[in-house]
């Protein structure tokens, strides 16, 4: 597996990963490549965004992190941390997202985040057993979105 930051050349690769995850029911949000670009790689609150791909090239998942500002549309604390984990179907349960949380982590501590939290929906029973598995314990659930914390620095 090779991991990289995301550039704006990636988004077509991360697209591809949105658009296979909307095609097996596990997203209904937008997937094309502006979308990605805007979304996970140029977002003005952008810490990094991990691809991860195969020996061939080929997309097997991205990891989004940002700084929560102010009113942030999941309710997530101003300076924290806000990640995303995004899995191709083909690479479900190999260890990706697992992989992927190694180096954003290093990155969330660097970027001074005192904590990381993960919105997730209620029905992904898979994403949340892999944040659960690395370390986010459950803070709340409101509005059909499961609210995970992993705790950076010392409260």
């Amino acid at each position: 597996m090779q991991i990289a930051a995301a550039t704006v050349d990636d988004a077509d690769a991360i697209s591809a990963v949105l658009i296979a995850l909307r095609v097996v029911g596990n997203r209904t949000e937008p997937g094309d490549p502006d979308f990605a670009r805007n979304r996970y790689i140029t977002h003005p609150d952008h810490i990094v965004c991990l691809l991860a791909r195969d020996n061939t090239g080929r997309a097997m998942g991205f990891q989004a992190l940002k700084r929560a500002s102010d009113g942030n549309d999941y309710g997530v604390p101003e300076g924290c941390g806000i990640i995303g984990t995004h899995i191709a179907p083909q690479a479900f349960r190999s260890g990706v997202g697992r992989t992927l949380f190694v180096r954003t982590r290093v990155a969330a501590a660097e970027a001074g985040l005192p904590d990381i939290y993960a919105p997730s929906g209620e029905d992904n029973a898979a994403g949340l057993a892999v944040y659960d598995s690395i370390g986010f314990r459950t803070v709340r659930q409101l509005d059909g979105r499961v609210h995970k914390r992993f705790l950076l620095a010392p409260a």
